[in-house]
This record gives C-alpha cells, structure tokens and sequence, in this order.
C-alpha cells in the first residue's frame, strides 16, 4: 500500500504530515509506504490514498485512489478519520 501526503513544494507540512500517518498506522498494525511530496509530483504519481490540505485536493482530484482533506497535521484523531475515509484504516477502528 502506498500512501501520499501533499504540500505546496513536498518539504515541510507534508514530512510533518508523514511521520504523523506513519505514526497512525503503526498504532493499528498497518504497514505501508508513505510519502511526502509536492503537489505537481503527487498529480502524476500512483498510490492508495492521498492526504493533503483543502487548498491544494482540486489539483490532485482526477487521480483515481482517495484524495483527502487533513486541516491539522499532528491531530492524531483527525488522520485516523482522514485514512478511514481513504479505505485505508477500516471505518470502527479505535483511535
């Protein structure tokens, strides 16, 4: 599974962003390899799900897997419902 967070030039929020969802995946036993890049790199790139910020999902909308919204990169809770509404975490699962 590969799994993309997003910003404007792939250096700071989406790194934040990445250690952040690495962080929620391990807490629920899930192995994946997540990236973090600019958003002109994430519109050609394939993956299972993309997280990003509100300003930056209508550039990334025409890829084919979950393109999702996070507003705050180190609420825990909030990524978990970000990668349940990826299909990425099962919708139930505790955060």
């Amino acid at each position: 599974m590969k799994i993309l967070t997003v910003c404007g030039l792939g250096m700071g929020s989406s790194l934040i962003l990445k250690m952040n969802v690495e962080a929620v995946l391990k807490q629920h036993g899930i192995q994946a390899s997540v990236e973090h890049m600019d958003v002109s790199s994430a519109a050609s790139a394939f993956a299972d799900g993309v997280l990003s910020n509100a300003e930056l999902v209508d550039n990334l909308k025409h890829l084919s897997c979950p393109v999702v919204v996070v507003n705050n990169y180190i609420d825990n809770a909030e990524i978990t419902a970000a990668l349940t509404q990826a299909n990425i975490l099962p919708a139930g699962e505790p955060s």
